[in-house]
């Protein structure tokens, strides 16, 4: 038991949250979803939990209210979570590139607030997730946030707001730049003369086990890299391509830094 816990916007991040706190047994557990997904209306028809299609549909003493919206939907929507916040309910945001500061002005000063940036292999409990707890955060808050991320996976906190912004760009972002290289090497793959079929198969799987790898030897992945070079090898011949000037990490950093700015951008 946490007390009663709000949830506003049942998405994917959302949901998955959802599923994590159930496996958990936090709650009570309300949630506010206009669209909610068959699973969800499943589990409100059974009566296991409230699902509300608007804000001022609940009418519960609340002990933290997690909100799951999209940035631009939580911009519109922010005004209507004032009566909430002032009421002593610790206020979650995982919405990308919207601060403590804008939040604050919506919800007043003395708003107990935390940020937070995780990503979807929360989906599965693989996820990691990055905290921040504004001033008026009370240890017991930043607790029950980490508590409550950790349905996800890992959590961190980092002690500068402007770190969230770092955080989106890569850990927030970062497996869609995954997908994308499970999507590159399959088609350089295809281009080698392999079938689609057995392409994609090797991608995916020499990406899965790599990380399955990272996970079990906790050498910097620098040395793992290493470890799979022969000098004068094949996998030399491809790093001399991807290490080149105009190689992967500088178009990675700027990849990074375009994800950054725009969450910048999102807040603003």
């Amino acid at each position: 038991m946490t007390g009663p816990i709000l949830l506003i916007g049942a998405g994917r991040m959302g949901g998955a949250l959802l599923k994590g706190w159930m496996g958990k047994g936090f709650g009570p557990l309300y949630v506010v979803e206009p669209e909610p997904a068959p699973e969800l209306r499943k589990q409100a028809n059974a009566g296991r939990i409230p699902l509300h299609a608007n804000i001022e549909d609940v009418s519960v003493d609340l002990r933290v209210c997690l909100i799951a919206l999209k940035p631009q939907v939580l911009k519109r929507e922010a005004a209507h979570l004032r009566p909430i916040a002032q009421g002593g309910t610790l206020m979650i945001s995982i919405a990308a590139g919207i601060d403590t500061r804008f939040l604050a002005g919506a919800w007043g000063r003395k708003a107990r607030l935390v940020r937070a940036m995780p990503n979807t292999p929360g989906a599965i409990g693989r996820g990691i997730s990055a905290l921040y707890a504004s001033p008026q955060a009370t240890a017991a808050d930043r607790k029950l946030a980490q508590d409550l991320l950790a349905a996800l996976g890992e959590t961190l906190w980092v002690r500068r707001e402007s770190l969230i912004d770092a955080v989106t760009a890569v850990s927030g972002s970062g497996p869609a730049y995954v997908f994308l290289l499970v999507e590159a090497l399959a088609e350089a793959a295809r281009a080698e003369g392999l079938p689609r079929d057995a392409a994609e198969k090797l991608a995916r799987a020499t990406v899965i086990g790599s990380g399955a790898l990272l996970d079990a030897d906790r050498r910097l992945s620098a040395d793992l890299r290493r470890d799979v070079t022969s000098p004068g090898g094949t996998t030399a011949a491809a790093l001399e391509i991807l290490t080149a000037g105009d190689g992967l990490r500088p178009l990675i950093a700027r990849a990074v830094h375009a994800a950054r700015k725009r969450a910048e951008e999102l807040g603003s």
